[in-house]
């Protein structure tokens, strides 16, 4: 049991607290006004021990990961009650004896298939033991039988508001567990795809590093054999250093998964750094209090790359290649949003894509919002869109400082 179980404990105190009140008011109405003789001794202890019991347990039930054997005690003190209160006021002519019939529902809606049964026969033995050794009512000013349909009536109005208000309780209870483990099993068939694509990398990038490294080597021999041309020269170190920077990415990929605090972090300042270098083009504008200095996983790194590239692309395709990027710390929790001078996006269709391989663009694989997610969702974070003033999109996210991983 988990936590719609737990609920299905609360809401069996809350009918508990119900039918405290409703056995008090109703041995109060009938010996007062409807001068039936009641043995008030055991009634009024019955209603004691059932108001004890479930201040106990609402004591305790918001701690407990209760097995549904001890919702099944919980329910089987119901009934015990139950019989004893029917038992000492009129017996099988007590119209009250079809309240096991709620608690047989409760337990259906609830409880495995075995405890259901379990509790069934309990409310059988229950209403059997009131209705063999009952006591009958004696006295008051009505007849047995108006007396009998006065309270049929009564019992009726009470059964539909419990059924109504607990029954619809659990059933929400129920749809949210279901709804719980859907995005679960999406979930899972996303981090699948991403464990797949993780390995088919690592074995690409054992056959890259051979020709990266070669064409760092051919690139330096150039370069010597341009010295006296500055341009070309130049051309030379940029291209360099993007060799550089694609064989460290496949390092990166082929080394073995060792978890995520033993990767290098990473500052905000050099993902920064080696994004301008990719794409210098792109006219990044970012606030003046940013902390490029501080280090982070390297999964919220590559997450800004891919909210940073996302934004180029779009601007590019507007003729407006211009990105503002916003990036704080406060109340700690990292922020930052992205926002591009793009097409925008359909307010109606706008989400952001929780599977691989489903994008927008038709040259992209939809991998790199996708694994931004799983890292969110990893980090225990949030990830929004909006839509930006005049043109455009934002794309933000927060991230809690207090996790490791994050503030690494």
């Amino acid at each position: 049991m988990n936590a719609p179980d737990t609920s299905f404990l609360r809401t069996l105190c809350s009918l508990r607290w119900l039918a405290t009140a409703g056995q008090a008011t109703t041995i109060l109405l009938a010996s007062a006004l409807l001068g039936l003789e009641l043995p008030l001794v055991p009634l009024w202890a019955g209603v004691l021990v059932l108001a004890l019991f479930n201040l106990y347990v609402q004591l305790r039930v918001h701690d407990s990961n209760p097995a549904p054997v001890t919702a099944f005690g919980h329910i089987l003190v119901d009934v015990t009650v139950l019989t004893w209160m029917v038992g000492w006021s009129g017996g099988i002519a007590n119209p009250f004896g079809s309240l096991f019939l709620i608690l047989i529902a409760l337990a259906a809606l609830a409880l495995p298939l075995r405890w259901t049964h379990a509790v069934a026969a309990a409310c059988v033995a229950g209403y059997a033991l009131s209705a063999v050794f009952g006591l009958p009512l004696e006295g008051g000013y009505f007849d047995s039988m108006s007396l009998h349909l006065w309270g049929a009536a009564a019992n009726f109005l009470l059964s539909s508001v419990v059924v109504l208000v607990f029954s619809t309780r659990l059933a929400a209870a129920l749809r949210e567990r279901e709804n719980q483990l859907a995005l679960l099993r999406e979930r899972f068939v996303r981090n699948e795809g991403i464990v797949a694509l993780a390995t088919h990398a690592a074995s690409v990038a054992h056959e890259l590093n051979t020709p990266l490294a070669t064409m760092t080597l051919i690139t330096d021999d150039i370069a010597e054999q341009c010295a006296d041309n500055p341009e070309m020269r130049d051309d030379l170190e940029t291209l360099r250093e993007l060799l550089v920077q694609c064989r460290e990415r496949v390092l990166a990929l082929a080394a073995p998964a060792e978890g995520a605090r033993s990767r290098a972090p990473v500052s905000i300042g050099s993902v920064l750094e080696q994004w301008r270098l990719v794409r210098p083009t792109i006219q990044l504008r970012r606030n003046a209090n940013a902390p490029l200095q501080m280090t982070l996983d390297p999964g919220v790194g590559h997450l800004l790359q891919v909210l940073l590239n996302n934004a180029a692309d779009a601007g590019e395709f507007s003729g407006r290649p211009q990105i503002d990027l916003d990036i704080r710390v406060q109340d700690g929790q990292l922020y930052g949003e992205v926002r591009d001078y793009g097409p925008g996006f359909n307010a109606n269709d706008a989400a952001l894509p929780g599977s691989l391989f489903n994008s927008s663009k038709t040259e992209s694989m939809g991998v790199g919002l996708a694994l931004s997610h799983a890292t969110i969702e990893r980090l225990h974070g949030e990830l929004w869109m909006r839509p930006a003033e005049g043109q455009g999109a934002r794309v933000g996210f927060r991230l809690p400082l207090d996790n490791p991983e994050v503030n690494a």
